[in-house]
Order: structure tokens, then C-alpha cells, then sequence
């Protein structure tokens, strides 16, 4: 979770998250005009432009509208300290969307080979103590 957009918390994420020359996609938002030591490609969604050769921003913008339905279809409110758990579980349905049930299924089974949550460490987890 980033505090803001601009220019300087925008950098200073993407330089804490993302390797010195990796391609980077964006919009066309003055904030990430000052990235830098990546190969940063725009489209400009502002004259209607959503695809500049490789460059597109529908996969997350696919993404963000998946957490959206979940947001305001199911959970209605998601507190910022637990917003990471509910990106990972989006994420998770994001990425298995192709799968039919029964390999989602499986997946999700297979996932848990050799986890174990005890009652004791589910009582005292930060999540059910909020």
C-alpha cells in the first residue's frame, strides 16, 4: 500500500520493488515521469490510447477490477493494516481465473500440502484480535 501518488512515493516504490532496468508500463500520469534506469513505456489514456505497441495496462486494470467486485460484492469494508491478505487472495483468483473448478480445486488443495494452523496461533493472531 503506497500512502499517495506522486511523483516521489511513486519512484520510491518502484525502485524498492522493481530491478534497475526492468520494462515498466504505465499511463500517462505526470507522477512517473521522473522514473528512471527502466525501459518506461506509456499509454495515453487521456487522448484514448489503451495500447502503445507492448505496452497496456489492461492486465492490472483487469486485475483492480476483480478486487473491486470482491470489495463492494462481498467484504464491503477491507482495513489497510489486512489489505495485503485481501490482495493475495484476489491475486490467487486472478491468476487460477483460467482453471476449471476442479484444478482450482486441486490448486488450492495442493497449496496446503505440509501446512499446518494450529487453533493456538489462529487465537492469537493479529486477524482475529481486531
Amino acid at each position: 500500500m503506497i500512502r499517495d501518488t506522486t511523483s516521489k512515493t511513486l519512484t520510491t516504490f518502484a525502485g524498492d520493488t522493481t530491478k534497475q532496468g526492468s520494462k515498466v508500463f504505465t499511463d500517462d500520469a505526470l507522477a512517473y515521469t521522473k522514473l528512471k534506469g527502466y525501459e518506461h513505456k506509456t499509454v495515453k489514456h487521456s487522448v484514448k490510447e489503451f495500447v502503445n505497441g507492448m505496452a497496456h495496462t489492461n492486465g492490472i486494470e483487469s486485475f483492480w477490477a476483480l478486487l473491486k467486485r470482491g470489495y463492494h460484492g462481498t467484504y464491503h469494508h477491507m482495513s489497510p493494516w489486512q489489505l495485503q491478505r485481501y490482495v493475495n487472495e484476489f491475486e490467487g483468483r486472478f491468476n487460477d481465473r483460467n482453471f476449471d473448478t476442479i484444478d482450482q480445486m486441486k490448486r488450492c488443495f495442493d497449496g496446503m500440502i505440509g501446512k499446518r494452523l494450529t487453533y493456538q496461533r489462529l487465537k492469537n493472531s493479529k486477524f482475529v484480535n481486531s
